[in-house]
Formats: structure tokens, sequence, C-alpha cells
């Protein structure tokens, strides 16, 4: 009975221990996707508070520009109406550090920031020095000859002399660290002595020199503390909510966010939208596939083929024009009114005349189109590729005799790759609280709710062998008494129908 007694507790409180699993696999099945998505908005939104503040005030990723330039093999013969030939140099690799000043949180919900941006060489990640020559265009000479196109020609005869007694000419030799950083130009000072307003900078003239050590505009987005729909998203830029560079409302438009973080809880659905204040323009990347980085799934974004279509092939960027080939941007409005089209480098995903026009161009995919690789459940990028290129249209304008005989063409004059990747510590972290933790307690909750119906049927089963032991026990006693009162009763009629003689026979047998 002793053992009989013990077995049975034992069993009831596996049943129970089973039980109280069991309902706890139920109740985390409930509630862990409701938990998991209150701790992504509390550690995604703008806050002191949150997991991501710190890595979205001074962004941990180690970021790098790579630039290549195109170098011109033949100037001499451009200027004679030949077609151009170019060889790519480079990369010229930078690390690039952000880090956000002037965190101001408004009473709408919002945050006002600047971003400050600086730069430094990497020899050891580079294919040549900043010291390096390279022939390029002269973007001030061809620039102010195109803007004085349609002027009278003796104008453009004091121009031609200008530049003469200036020594300046259609290409110009110059060191990779001049083009990026800035150099002195005579033409500088005598445009703004003359024309005030053609240049907006007086001093060096560089194609990065805007970008280093400053700030990339007053960024005002919202924090989703308040509000989870609008997270992230751009309110204001500079202090107004669309720009005036294009031609149409919806390309004027702000969308999406500062480039950075954006929504959790993607869906192939979903789009990646941003505001680029380098492009001036808002651009948006759309699904592709899914993949994993370091262990952590992500979404990878891509561009459409209409991101620098023209308006007759994509009504839309209609706002964008005026327009030349499909596949290229015209962004001289926002850049000086200087003859300049942004694009995929190499003229990738543009139309083929382009790369057909400029010898030593050879677009490809692998090499030349761009990536945002995005942790669905959170919004915030892993890694990332963005590359374009930066080209200007040159052709001889009449009357200035710098120009020669150029015939028109979009000529390439660099593209540069910011790219960036998690890693060290903060991938640690982020993969441990974000990613790890989540898919414990996912499986967490159907191991608990496996093994408490497990346990669930070890009472049951004892239950049932219990009862099937009784009833053996009781059906043997049962089978046994009936056997006794049968050989009881064939005594007695033994005894009453045999002779005396014989019955006390068989006794003594």
């Amino acid at each position: 009975m002793g053992s009989r007694s013990r077995a049975r507790r034992v069993a009831a409180a596996l049943g129970f221990a089973g039980l109280l699993c069991a309902v706890l696999g139920v109740i985390m099945i409930v509630m862990v996707p409701s938990i998991i998505k209150q701790q992504v908005l509390k550690n995604v939104r703008i806050d002191p508070s949150s997991l991501s503040f710190n890595m979205w005030k001074e962004i941990p990723v180690p970021f790098y520009l790579s630039v290549y330039f195109f170098d011109v093999v033949n100037p001499s013969e451009i200027l004679q109406g030949q077609k151009p030939q170019v060889r790519e140099r480079g990369p010229y690799v930078y690390r690039e550090f952000r880090h956000k000043n002037n965190i101001t949180f408004n009473d709408n919900d919002t945050v006002s920031f600047l971003e400050y941006r600086s730069f430094q060489f990497q020899p050891d990640k580079s294919r040549g020095l900043e010291s390096d020559n390279i022939v390029m265009p002269n973007i001030l000479v061809l620039s102010a000859a195109m803007m004085m196109e349609n002027g009278p020609m003796s104008l453009k005869l004091i121009m031609t002399l200008a530049f003469s007694t200036l020594g300046e000419r259609a290409f110009m030799n110059r060191t990779v660290s001049e083009i990026m950083w800035g150099y002195e130009d005579p033409l500088i000072h005598l445009v703004n002595k003359y024309f005030p307003n053609m240049f907006p900078f007086k001093g060096k003239f560089g194609l990065f020199a805007e970008l280093n050590n400053s700030d990339s505009g007053l960024f005002t987005v919202f924090t989703g503390v308040k509000n989870f729909t609008r997270i992230h998203l751009v309110d204001k830029w500079n202090g107004v909510s669309k720009v005036n560079f294009w031609h149409s409302d919806q390309c004027n438009m702000i969308n999406g966010t500062s480039g950075q973080m954006w929504a959790p809880f993607m869906t192939p659905e979903s789009s990646l939208e941003f505001y680029s204040p380098e492009a001036c323009r808002s651009m948006k990347l759309i699904y592709k596939e899914q993949g994993m980085f370091e262990g952590i799934p992500t979404f990878r974004f891509v561009a459409p083929n209409t991101l620098f279509a023209n308006g007759s092939v994509y009504p839309p960027n209609e706002g964008f024009c005026p327009c030349r080939e499909s596949g290229i941007q015209n962004v001289s409005t926002c850049r000086f009114n200087a003859p300049l089209f942004l694009s995929h480098p190499h003229f990738y995903n543009a139309d083929p005349v382009l790369a057909e026009a400029v010898s030593g161009l050879h677009p490809n995919p692998e090499e030349h189109s761009l990536f945002l690789d995005i942790h669905p459940v959170t919004g915030i990028p892993m890694n990332c590729s963005v590359k374009l290129q930066l080209s200007l249209y040159v052709k001889s304008v009449k009357g200035i005799g710098q120009t020669g005989k150029i015939k028109p063409v979009i000529l390439p004059l660099m593209w540069f790759g910011e790219s960036g990747a998690m890693e060290g510590e903060p991938l640690q972290t982020f993969y441990t609280q974000l990613v790890l933790m989540p898919k414990v307690l996912h499986y967490a909750q159907y191991v608990l709710l496996a093994l408490g119906c497990v346990l669930l049927l070890i009472p049951i089963v004892y239950q049932i062998r219990s009862q099937d032991k009784c009833y053996l026990f009781w059906s043997s006693s049962k089978k046994g008494s009936k056997d006794k009162e049968a050989i009881q009763a064939y005594s007695e009629s033994l005894m009453t129908s045999a002779p005396k003689g014989t019955v006390l026979q068989e006794a003594r047998l």
C-alpha cells in the first residue's frame, strides 16, 4: 500500500507540473508576440531610454566613402570632336565619422538635430594616394560656358578672353585631394566680383568641400514616442516640409526618413523611402529578397528601374526635367545651375547610348547597383552600400574658344559608394537583445506546451493502469470463489446419490 500511495502522489505532482507548464505555454503563445512588439517599439523609438538611442545619436557602424574618378585619357582629341575615353582610378577610401548635435526634443512628438560629418583618408584601403593627379573636365569653365550659351556674343568673347588671361582650359589636371576638398581658382574670385550670385561658394571649389566638417541640414523627425505610426519620418528639413528645386509638388515633397532608421515590423510589401540632401530629393527603394547577415534575418531593398528614369518613361519623374536620356537625373537646379547629372555608376540601368558614347565604361549590377539590408522587425540597417555617379554635360559653345569642337556628351566625372555594416559589440548587443531573446521566448512557449502535455499524460496513464490491475484482481477473485462453490456442490451431489460404502471408499481414496 505504501509504494502504491507514493506512486500516486508522484503522478499527481507530475500532472500538476504539466498543467502549469501547459498553461504557461498557452499564455506565452498568446502574450509573447505582444510583449516582443512592445519591447521593439520601446527600443527603436527616439528616446534617451531606448536601446537604440545611442546608436542613433552616435552611429557605431564604421562607414566608408569609396571614390572612383574617371581619368580622361584623350582631352586634346575630345576638343577636336572625337569620342571621349576614360580610365577608372581608385578607390580612394575615406572613413566617415557621423555624430548628431543640437538635439532638441519638441512638444509635437518630434526631435530636431544637426548631423555633422568628417572624412579621414585611409591609405591602406585605397588604391592610390590623395596626391595622385587626375585629368577631368574643368567644371567651372564648362559650366560657365553652358550658362552663357544663349548670351550675347560680345559677352562670350569677353569670357573667352578672361579664361585665356587666367589660364583656364576645358580640362584640368588636379590632385585627388584638390578635386575632393577644394582648390583655389582665380575664376571663382573673378566671377564672384562681377557675377556675385552665379556661384554659391566664395573660397575653394571641391566636389566634396561642402560635406567635410559640416552638417547635412537641420532635420526634424518624429520620435514615435506618442504616435508610433510616424516613427522616424521627416517632418521638416531646414524648416520646410517641401523643397523648391523641382517643377512639381510630388517631386518637391520630403518623404520618408532621414535615411538611418525606418519603421519596424516590415513586410515584403514595405518600401524604403528617405530624403537625401545631397540629391536634393526623396528616394524610394523596393523589396528584393530575404537574407541573413551575421545570423540576423534581413530584407534587401534595391533601387527600382524608375529611380532615375526620365519623364517619358516614368511620368511621375516629369517634375525633375528638363530630361535627357532615361537613367540620369538633371540636378542643375540644386547645384548652382551647372549641367550636372546623377545616375548609377557607369550609367548602369540607364539608356545604353550613354555608356556607348564614352569609351571605358562597363556597367554591371554586381559592382554598380545599390542595396540596403534591413532587419525587418526593428527597421535598423545591418549592411548597406549606396552608389551614385556624378556626370557633366559638355558641348562646344559657339563664341567660347575653350570649348573647341566638343561634341555633346554626358561625361562621367566620378562615382562614389557609401558602405557600412554593423559589427563588434553593437552587433552582439543587437543580436542578443533583439534577435536571440525573442527567438528563445518563441521556442520556449512551444517547449513548455509540449512538456506540459507529456507530463499531463503521466497521471492519466497511471490511473488507467491502476484501474486495469483492480479489474484483473476482482476477476480472478470472483472466478476462484465460483470454482470452490462448484466443487462443494459436486461433492454434496455425490454424497446423496451414491451408496454409502462407495462414498466411504472414495473418501478413503
